[in-house]
């Protein structure tokens, strides 16, 4: 597994590997974003309906394709997500699309997808899904992604047009930390010992099949 893991460093890769053919490379991308993009879609539908943050399985999804792909093709996954959601094709939570998803209290969240699954990505070409460790660590990581621009623009969306949601006598910051982190935390930690279990396994598994 250690040549496996020198020679192709991300488990999409060691998995379909990329050919010299442009034609092949490019259907390679297509059909893996694809994929990772119906991925992510379907998780976004395993959902608690808490408002104005739902807690879904996206987390989850996010992680995985990040740290399977590598960053240019998870970070392009999770654009191609976001893309999709707000052109009007139903990806969102609850089969939801369009700009106002984007601009409306979740919206942070889904930039911020975009933001760990490229990190997530740069951390698992440099070996950090081969071991358990590293890998929730990088998953750690990849939580914090998302929440850095999903709290403060759901700040700003309880600031502006969300401010008949605030609970009595608090102020935006506390109220985008109390529904759109603190919720989320216990559900994240399972999330996030869920993946970083599976990625060094998936790992073991292909370098068996691989022998």
């Amino acid at each position: 597994m250690t040549r496996l893991a020198e020679t192709q460093p991300t488990l999409a890769a060691a998995v379909w590997p990329l050919t010299d053919g442009a034609l092949s490379r490019a259907l390679r991308y297509a059909l893996l974003m694809l994929g990772g993009t119906i991925f992510v879609a379907l998780c976004a539908q395993a959902r608690v309906p808490l408002y104005p943050v739902p807690i879904t399985g996206q987390t989850f999804a996010v992680l995985i394709v990040g740290m399977a792909y590598g960053w240019r093709l998870g970070g392009a996954t999770l654009l191609l997500y976001m893309g999709a959601g707000a052109v009007g094709i139903p990806v969102f939570a609850n089969w939801s699309a369009g700009p106002g998803v984007i601009a409306g209290a979740t919206g942070g969240y889904i930039i911020g997808f975009v933001l760990a699954a490229a990190v997530l990505g740069y951390l698992a070409a440099h070996g950090w899904t081969r071991n358990l460790l590293l890998t929730a660590l990088a998953m750690v990581i990849g939580n914090i992604l998302i929440y850095l621009p999903g709290v403060p623009w759901l700040a700003v969306w309880y600031a502006t047009v969300g401010a008949q949601y605030l609970p009595e006598g608090q102020g935006v910051i506390g109220a985008a930390f109390a529904s759109g982190m603190i919720p989320f935390l216990i559900g994240d930690a399972l999330k996030l010992a869920l993946a970083a279990c599976l990625m060094p396994l998936a790992w073991m598994l292909v370098g068996k099949l691989r022998r």
